[in-house]
Formats: C-alpha cells, sequence, structure tokens
C-alpha cells in the first residue's frame, strides 16, 4: 500500500521504576522490535526517562517513561501492541493514539526547532 494509506500514531507507555539500566533498554527494543516487526516505520521515540507520576501507581510514585511516534497501515497492530503492554507486569501505564494532520503537522515543526537548537 501507498504511503496515503498508512496511520500515524503516537503510544506512550510507563514502566515500574525498580528494574536496573539493562531491563529498561530490553523493554524499549521489544516493543520497538514488535512495532517494526509488524509493518510499521519509527518516525520518532524519545526516552523520556524517569519522572514523578500524577498519582500513585502500584504505590509507585516514580515511572520510566518512553515515548513513539510511527506510521503504519490501519490494521490489528494496536490491539497486538496494546496487549502486548497488558501481559508484561513491568508496563504500569500505557496509552496509544492516532494522530491527525495536524498533530503530525505540529511533531515536524517541533522536531525541526529541536534540532535547530
Amino acid at each position: 500500500m501507498s504511503d496515503k494509506s498508512r496511520t500515524t500514531y503516537e503510544t506512550t507507555f510507563i514502566v515500574t521504576p525498580d528494574l536496573d539500566a539493562d531491563a529498561y533498554k530490553s523493554i524499549v527494543e521489544k516493543f520497538t522490535k514488535l512495532l517494526t516487526d509488524n509493518g510499521a516505520a519509527i518516525v520518532n521515540q524519545e526516552v523520556w526517562g524517569f519522572r514523578k507520576l500524577a498519582y500513585p501507581i502500584r504505590k509507585k510514585t516514580n515511572g520510566y517513561y518512553v515515548y513513539t511516534e510511527f506510521s503504519a497501515e490501519p490494521s490489528e497492530l494496536i490491539f497486538t501492541l496494546e496487549r502486548e503492554y497488558q501481559y508484561d507486569e513491568r508496563v504500569v501505564r500505557y496509552l496509544t493514539v492516532k494522530l491527525d494532520k495536524h498533530a503530525v503537522a505540529w511533531n515536524i515543526k517541533r522536531k525541526a526547532r529541536q534540532n535547530q537548537s
């Protein structure tokens, strides 16, 4: 299918804070591989690292945040991705949203500004 049929999504997930550095790296690689193996193209990925949670989750007040923007053909990929988030006990929260054309344009402008600094 052509690029016009691809949809842009962004997903953010939070990992429990009580793991070692290698575990965080392997979790990020696991979900990145899941996306790419199912035909998604990673547009932007940012590891935000440890941040304070807005409210305690599972008695934790901090979490390890990962943000990924990707494009993919509409399929069962989102269902598969979120199911894997649910199965992984280390992931405490996640959110995946479909971006409209305005959000995609804003992300492109934001990345351009970041590259200038």
